[in-house]
């Protein structure tokens, strides 16, 4: 076997192939951006000219448009891609050497996150290839629900069979129900089968205890006389009101928490921390925090990974890839947290929703990583408990991960429970640094992200790791209502960072590199880009209407760098989203959901968020339903478009595509009875293509408007709304102009 050194790298950094190609294509494609300044600037209508103050709106637009590219180019610059060595590591590393890990699993609400869903994602991380006695799974549920308690547990008592058939016959994913639908009867080794089939069998039991009690909304009377944990429900605790309620269900500290083979089996706890309607809750930020204080005196685990609840592992090993990241002997001590991809199993061949977020798991995050690390994005993450804490970065950071972290517990379970039950009280963080300094960050919607810049700022890097088997698999939203309603909270959440003291704009200025400031302000710039975006999918298209020409003439030097920029930035994106794994088709659904995002979901983000600064709103939070009908899922699965309810969202939607739909009829009307065809020849052809293709990308609204008969198509008052306000809107302008 050889000799193994101490000092041989547990993870390898490699640059981007063809980044000096790239580099000399930006420069040309920002030089055209120039021409088509200058062409605005220079050719700017006179005053008391038609279409002058339309002339200038263009300009903005435009304006806007190639700044954001700049800012972009900050996402594609300097990738880095990772891999690990994880049999260095375990060369390394005795089991008893290995630091703890603690797993976070957050719930909010059993009526929208099935208990059913949220324990195959906790059974998932039970069984991952470690040792037991090193891991710690906790569960929050901010629902405060005995259905979700109740789930988990039956959970704990499956457990004791499913986490040793999972170690003898090495089983992915470890999720029961993904790995009942993904890996056949037939592919397993004749000996296994007769244990597949006893194990399926206990999971559907529990699988129908639990999907039964969740339907009638009440637990077993046998079950709730059988554990003490469920008297701490009573007539006066309700979602919004309840005391901290907390359970250690299997200590893995107990010689007698073991499985069917005698292994021990790892710590599993149930949360619901105190809520009062007087003391604020900040969301999935303080229940992190309230996590964070409760397994510090329970497990204190060196390692934190949160998860979302419909986030499962799909990895086994993916500790082991974490841990090649903060042990490595000469970079790992300046590394906080090492960031996975979101990646979801649902998603069809074509991506009908763009919810499989590929081009930034796969370039723009890599394009962070280069400047010093990706941003946190809430889930799939391995934190040190350290920096989750405030600690800032200094070179003598490095801390000893070998060593026993075993103790002898001489208080019971019982009293461990009571011990720890104040860290989760309403109380506890008055008069605290919780949520300032310490914690994740409170007062913003996506406190991941200023949680891990402020993490950043302090002086930390982090990794992005992005391996061939993803690491964890969740749901996606599988109705356009619910990936409208899912990027405006993320758009909302980035623009409200912004405007906030955790600015990168200035919180983050000299604290960390120019080209991380500038990748994190692209997502923050998400809700801004919607007024340029709404201006050109609607004032071009009635301008054409009009006969009001606002680009150069096909036979004009100046037509060229408008052509150069829309071909080479198609082009491009084209390229870079099959690079990525995606196909022509889902390229093109890409561009679709690209246009409803801005013209929708980042308007009311925009809007929303404005509000709020004046303090007309308070912010909240939404949270994305996992529950699909089967009809909607059928429907998901051909890829045909389901619009669910009729939002102002939707609304917006369908009525710009109505007013383009208006614009491009009226000028073929014209083209027909040969009234503008040379004006749209020699001026206007640039006009006519943008209307033209904005018509085609809108095509499933128009289905879903005028022909489709079943279930998910448009309702019929929308038909109306849409096209009363596309009217009013083209009768309005044809009188200005």
């Amino acid at each position: 076997m050889g000799t193994y050194n101490e000092n041989t790298p547990l993870f390898e950094t490699k640059r981007a192939k063809g980044r000096v190609i790239y580099r000399l294509f930006t420069v040309t494609l920002f030089m055209a951006i120039c021409f088509i300044w200058a062409y605005r600037v220079l050719n700017i209508p006179r005053d008391g000219e038609n279409g002058r103050w339309v002339w200038i709106g263009l300009l903005g637009a435009e304006l806007w448009f190639g700044i954001y590219w700049i800012l972009t180019q900050a996402l594609r610059w300097n990738q880095l891609y990772r891999s690990t060595f994880k049999h260095r590591l375990s060369q390394r590393y005795h089991e008893n050497e290995l630091p703890g890990v603690d797993v976070f699993v957050c719930t909010a609400d059993p009526r929208i996150e099935p208990p059913i869903m949220v324990i195959n994602t906790v059974l998932s991380v039970m069984a991952y290839d470690y040792p037991s006695k090193k891991l710690s799974v906790y569960l929050s549920d901010d629902g405060g629900s005995d259905l979700t308690f109740y789930a988990l547990l039956e959970a704990s008592k499956f457990a004791r069979h499913w986490i040793p058939y999972c170690r003898k016959f090495k089983v992915e994913p470890r999720s029961p129900t993904a790995y009942f639908v993904t890996i056949p009867s037939s592919q397993h080794h004749p000996n296994q089968i007769k244990e597949l089939e006893l194990i399926k069998k206990l999971y559907e039991e529990m699988k129908d205890r639990i999907e039964n009690a969740t339907k009638l909304g009440r637990i077993p009377e046998e079950a709730r006389l059988k554990h003490k944990g469920f008297s701490q429900w009573d007539s006066s605790s309700s979602r919004r009101e309840h005391d901290t309620i907390l359970q250690i269900l299997i200590d893995g500290k107990d010689t007698n928490a073991t499985d069917v083979d005698g292994f021990t089996l790892p710590t599993l706890v149930y949360l619901a921390r105190e809520k009062k309607a007087q003391y604020p809750h900040h969301f999935k930020a303080g229940a992190m925090n309230a996590l964070i204080r409760v397994s510090s005196n329970i497990s204190n685990g060196k390692i934190i990974l949160n998860l979302d609840c419909d986030m499962y592992s799909n990895d086994s090993l993916s500790i082991w890839d974490a841990l090649c990241f903060f042990t490595d002997e000469e970079n790992g001590y300046e590394i906080a947290f090492v960031q996975f991809p979101q990646s979801f199993e649902n998603v069809t061949k074509n991506d009908i929703y763009c919810s499989s977020l590929l081009v930034i798991s796969n370039v723009e995050f890599h394009g962070m990583d280069g400047f010093g690390g990706p941003a946190y994005v809430g889930t799939g993450c391995f934190h040190r408990r350290d920096t989750l804490c405030g600690r800032k970065f200094t070179e003598d950071c490095k801390i000893e991960w070998k060593g026993n972290e075993d103790h002898i517990r001489l208080k019971s379970t019982e009293e461990l429970e009571e011990e720890t039950k104040p860290l989760a009280s309403c109380t506890y963080e008055q008069n605290t640094q919780w949520g300032n300094e310490m914690g994740l960050k409170y007062g913003c919607p996506v406190e991941d992200i200023i949680t891990g810049l402020s993490i950043q700022c302090n002086g930390w890097k982090s990794a992005y790791f992005n391996p061939k088997r993803k690491a964890f698999l969740g749901v996606a939203p599988t109705s356009l209502s619910q990936t409208l309603v899912q990027h405006k909270r993320w758009s909302e959440g980035d623009f409200q960072v912004l405007l906030s003291k955790y600015s990168p704009a200035w919180y983050a200025n000299g604290k960390i590199s120019l080209g991380l400031q500038l990748g994190y302000c692209c997502y923050c710039f998400w809700a801004s880009t919607s007024l340029p975006t709404l201006y050109y999918t609607v004032i071009p298209s009635l301008c054409l209407m009009k006969g009001v020409a606002l680009f150069p003439q096909v036979s004009s030097l100046w037509f060229l760098p408008f052509a150069y920029v829309i071909s080479a930035k198609y082009i491009y994106s084209l390229a870079e989203f099959l690079l990525c794994g995606g196909t022509i088709l889902g390229w093109w659904n890409d561009q679709r959901i690209w246009l409803y995002k801005r013209t929708s979901s980042y308007f009311f983000a925009f809007i929303d968020t404005i509000l709020k600064r004046l303090g007309f709103t308070e912010s909240g939070f939404v949270i994305t339903a996992k529950v699909t009908d089967e009809d909607v899922s059928r429907r998901y699965e051909k890829e045909i478009m389901e619009f669910g309810d009729s939002s102002p969202m939707v609304t917006v939607l369908t009525t710009v595509a109505m007013l383009n739909l208006f614009c491009f009829a009226a000028v073929v009307k014209k083209v027909i009875v040969k009234e503008t065809i040379i004006r749209l020849d020699e001026l206007m052809s640039l006009q006519f293509l943008l209307c033209a293709v904005l018509v085609v990308i809108n095509w499933p609204l128009y289905q879903g408007l005028f022909l489709r008969k079943d279930e998910g198509k448009l309702p019929s008052f929308l038909i109306v709304k849409s096209f009363v306000l596309a009217l009013l809107a083209c009768t309005s302008f044809t009188l200005l102009y």
